[in-house]
């Protein structure tokens, strides 16, 4: 039976304390028990990486859930852990630019730093919309909504970790294979419970883009995202235009954040009669660290039966879905 021990507090609270500097029980690249030391981002990217890593790794997730990943800006506290890093895996894309720089300014000799999107997504395929314009040169980063990009990362993480301890290779190839299949199961049961939807009106009006890929490869439409790209409120003439979308393409259910409510969202179901669903989440996995739905595939499939049922349809294959990780959640989700 694997054990497992957290090896450090919160960042966040820890970095409020002043404490940062003496948490963990070494002072070098490296943990005690001889394993690899791993620093991600948000939670999503944190749970891949720790189905992949196991029990061989240790990770400190630095950006704290419920937060707003673009604009999240790592205190200076983070410089010393990711000093100690050996491999740091962010989602790349932009979306990261600060954490990205601390890294690079703080990271030891021999350690790496990975940028998963970028990796695994051609400039070409990059989607730019009305919250992520071309212009400013910054692509939708959210490749983990989709399933497909998901085992694309996972992928990515096996062979990063393989290339740094190469003694565990099989162990993370194992780990990885049993991730790839519990994606493909998600991936199934979405695509069959999808199709219950009446009408086939897989239609997205949601707080903040986060499904634009996830759009493309299941056929869903995204037709608008009340966050604009500088994060404040919509104008009046912004709000005008998606309330006559709405009405003009009878959208039936509009989907706010659990995390980040919004007013306007909710004032343009009062205008439109659409029903306003606030309970979908970006990157905060539902449940507490080492539970079972608190994991990449529990995010996912409890939006994917948020959105199917809020627009009619019956979520029964998705439901049935065993989401929690094959080896339990060790890393530390800063809350």
């Amino acid at each position: 039976m694997l054990t497992y021990r957290r090896v450090r507090s919160s960042l966040a609270v820890l970095a409020a304390a002043g404490l940062l500097a003496a948490c963990g029980t070494t002072t070098e690249r490296g943990n005690d028990t001889g394993g690899l030391r791993v620093v991600t981002t948000v939670a999503p990217i944190t749970s891949i990486v720790a189905a992949v890593g196991g029990d061989r790794i240790t990770i400190d997730g630095l950006v704290p859930e419920g937060t707003n990943s673009h604009t999240f800006d790592p205190p200076p506290s983070a410089a010393k852990v990711l000093s100690r890093a050996d491999l740091v895996f962010i989602n790349g894309l932009k979306l990261e630019e600060p954490t990205k720089s601390l890294a690079h300014a703080n990271m030891g000799q021999g350690a790496k730093l990975v940028e998963l999107g970028t990796e695994v997504l051609p400039e070409s395929e990059y989607l730019y919309d009305f919250s992520f314009p071309k212009e400013e040169g910054k692509p939708n980063p959210h490749l983990w909504t989709d399933p497909t990009y998901a085992i694309r990362y996972a992928a990515v993480v096996r062979d990063a970790l393989t290339a740094a301890d190469r003694g565990n290779a099989g162990y993370y190839e194992e780990n990885y294979v049993t991730f790839e299949a519990q994606a493909k199961a998600l991936d199934a049961a979405l695509r069959a419970d999808q199709a219950t939807i009446p009408g086939g009106n897989r239609e997205l009006l949601t707080y903040h883009d986060a499904y634009a890929y996830f759009a493309k490869t299941y056929g869903w439409k995204v037709i608008g995202a009340i966050q604009p790209r500088n994060f404040e409120d919509p104008t009046p003439k912004e709000v005008a235009h998606l309330i006559d979308q709405i009405e003009a393409e009878k959208v039936p259910v509009i989907f706010g954040s659990e995390v980040f409510p919004s007013k306007v969202l909710a004032e343009i179901g009062r205008a439109t009669g659409a029903r306003y669903e606030d309970t979908l989440r970006d990157d905060d996995l539902p449940g507490k660290p080492g539970e079972p739905e608190h994991s990449w595939a529990g995010l996912m499939r409890y939006d994917y039966v948020t959105m199917i049922k809020g627009l009619g349809g019956t979520p029964t294959k998705l439901a049935a879905l065993d989401t929690a990780p094959a080896v339990p959640d060790r890393a530390d989700y800063p809350q």
